[in-house]
């Protein structure tokens, strides 16, 4: 058992008030998600749900979650909201079993190996400088728009560094269509959804298509010309488990959904939320103007810049406290087991939502407020305490490649643009398993130093 955290010695179980008639909790779970979720400790620390037939628990407590995240083999990656990933991205890193996931971490983990982080990083800082570039003073854009562009180029460029075409717009709005076809995916409460016949499924099946043969194309170029390109398809394509095996084209084009998907979507978010914060926070923002104008004067920023940017890096931080984007992933126990003093049958659903812990007063004082300098004194929280990549082995495979996208790409528009969301209309997270916002608009002004 691991050691304690916090000073609990009896952890308690409730089901939680407010459930209808056979319908359960999954009404107030759909109608308001996350203001649902979070009040959900004040109930208990593993909170019982009723969501139609299912029965799930929501583990609230931190130590708690890190007991079952650091036990998956006990507590697989599973329930209904991975097996509809599933059906959407296949059988990649982030949604494979446990019975695979070792074999497949091994084999992807040297393309995220710290060393290999400034090439990538390199990359990043073009993509970002020429998608900005394109900008002119007092244009008003789509935030979350604009930063899933931004974002679906950086990683499609670290994937393929040397093929312009693979951020080109087709794949853009290949990568557009997934991602919507995902959230839509995870709100449905049908199963084998993807095989209904409406317009939605028929742009889903052909957006993955288009990517599957864009990613043949580029695996036909490496293999013919066998040269090490330094991006991340390079890296899956030499890469062989403990029999000297390597991965299917099939396998690798699951790996490079899994990537795209996570790289965009995580990252574009992250940066949406971290605009409204700082604009809702005139303080914070000129300090970061500071900082950025002392170790850029204006150019943008590069890997060899980030230990100049604390401040920069806090901000991610806490825009990943506020607005985790996977908000809730759940788990599924593959025997009897035993959770903080309670019994766990086989099959049983857990669900654990960073977003619920990163806003418990007791884990994070005044939790609601966008405080980067709490990091000052919260560089290492006690495990399970925050967790937007996850933790154990299970936790995210390119932590520091989001972050080090998201730091450099606040630093270099910070350092030349002041962005503005329009006034009069608050910007709500979105609806799915992702913590997005809604569309918004902001206009953008050129920053004179």
């Amino acid at each position: 058992m691991p050691t304690p955290f916090f000073p609990t010695t009896r952890f308690t179980a409730a089901l939680a008030p407010g459930g209808l008639p056979l319908l359960g909790h999954a009404p107030a779970l759909l109608h308001r998600p996350h203001e649902f979720v979070a009040r959900l400790p004040a109930h208990g620390d593993l909170v019982r749900l009723r969501l139609g037939p299912l029965r799930a628990y929501v583990v609230c407590h931190p130590e708690l979650v890190h007991r079952m995240l650091a036990d998956d083999h006990t507590f697989d990656k599973g329930g209904p909201l991975l097996a509809k990933a599933r059906e959407v991205v296949g059988n990649g890193l982030a949604t494979c079993p446990a019975a695979v996931h070792r074999r497949q971490r091994r084999m992807l983990q040297p393309a995220f190996h710290r060393e290999r982080l400034p090439g990538h990083a390199a990359l990043m800082a073009e993509e970002i400088a020429g998608a900005t570039a394109r900008w002119h003073d007092g244009d008003v854009i789509d935030v979350p728009a604009a930063m899933h562009r931004l974002s679906t180029a950086v990683t499609a460029r670290c994937l393929f560094a040397a093929h312009e075409r693979a951020g080109s717009p087709p794949v853009h709005r290949s990568m557009d269509v997934v991602t919507h076809g995902l959230a839509r995916r995870l709100l449905l409460p049908l199963p084998d959804a993807d095989r209904l016949p409406t317009p939605g499924n028929r742009r889903l099946r052909r957006a993955r298509q288009d990517l599957r043969e864009t990613t043949r194309r580029l695996i036909a170029d490496h293999r013919a010309t066998g040269t090490d390109r330094h991006d991340l398809l390079s890296t899956l394509l030499a890469a062989t488990d403990e029999d000297g095996l390597g991965l299917s084209d099939a396998e690798i084009h699951e790996q490079v959904l899994s990537f795209l998907l996570a790289g965009v979507e995580t990252t574009a978010a992250t940066l949406s939320w971290a605009w409204t914060l700082l604009a809702a926070n005139p303080a914070v923002r000129g300090r970061l103007h500071a900082e950025l104008d002392t170790v850029l004067d204006g150019r943008p920023a590069r890997h060899g810049d980030l230990p100049a940017l604390p401040l920069t890096a806090r901000i991610v931080s806490e825009t990943l406290r506020l607005y985790p984007p996977p908000w809730i992933l759940s788990r599924t126990a593959t025997t009897d087991a035993e959770l903080g003093g309670h019994r766990v049958p086989a099959g049983t659903t857990l669900l654990f939502s960073p977003y619920l812990l990163h806003r418990r007063a007791d884990l994070f004082p005044r939790p609601h407020r966008f405080d980067p300098d709490r990091w000052l004194t919260t560089a290492s929280p006690a495990p399970g305490t925050y967790t937007p990549f996850g933790l154990g082995a299970r936790r995210c495979i390119g932590d520091d490649f989001g972050t080090t996208e998201a730091v450099l790409a606040i630093a270099t528009i910070a350092a030349r643009w002041t962005i503005t969301p329009a006034p009069g209309r608050p910007v709500r997270p979105r609806r799915g398993s992702s913590l997005a916002p809604r569309p918004f608009t902001a206009r953008l002004t050129r920053r004179i130093r």
